[in-house]
Order: structure tokens, then sequence, then C-alpha cells
């Protein structure tokens, strides 16, 4: 009998442009349209995951003696091609550009508005 392989993890992690807290919008899959704020980005897998897109249930049994089971709702990871960075102000998804400002820091600006990001 042939033993399970765990699945090969991509050695190099993947540069993100979107970071914890930024607001994004769902481009694609079943939540396309949604926004929510960056929770945890994933840079491994290339994957982020956002506040209150992509729920999963996940039925808890109880651990302890006299403590009831319960339905625990998270979120699961996107794909982060999946997602855009999302301005509230103006109310449009855009890419990112990296600018670089006339001290040498690089910012991270919104296409389409100029905004700035950091």
């Amino acid at each position: 009998m042939a033993t399970a392989t765990p699945k090969a993890r991509p050695v190099q992690r993947i540069k993100m442009r979107i970071r914890k807290g930024d607001t994004v919008q769902v481009i694609a899959g079943k939540d396309k349209g949604k926004t929510g704020e960056v929770l945890r980005t994933l840079p491994n897998e290339n994957r982020v995951v956002v506040q209150g897109v992509n729920l999963r249930t996940r039925h808890v049994k109880p651990t302890q003696e006299g403590e009831t089971g319960r339905i625990v709702t998270e979120e699961a990871s996107l794909h982060a091609s999946n997602v855009m960075l999302y301005s509230a102000a103006n109310k449009v998804a855009s890419r990112v550009e990296i600018v670089v400002q006339e001290d040498g820091s690089k910012k991270r600006r919104l296409k389409k508005t100029g905004e700035v990001l950091d």
C-alpha cells in the first residue's frame, strides 16, 4: 500500500502588493463585488483572508465535559489575483503601482485615482 505524500509547497514566497489592513474588492468568484478589509496575507501561497468574504461554516465538537458543540463561521483564504485594492473615497477598484519619492522611499499608489496608500 502506497503512502500519501504531502502536497509540495512553493519554496519562494511571492511579493504581494496587498497588505494587512488594506481595503479590497473581490473581482472574481462567488463573492464578486464584495469589499472588505484584509485580515491576513499568506505570501507563501499568494493568498489573502478578507473580512466577511468567502465564509465557511465548521461544526466543532465539545472538547470538555459539560460543553456543548457549536457551529463556527470563519473566513477562508482567497487567491490574491481575485482581489483588487479599493478606494473607499472614490468607490472604485484599482491596480497598484510602486512610486519612488524624492527622498528615495517607495510608496504604493492607486493607478486610477492617484491616491497614495502608505
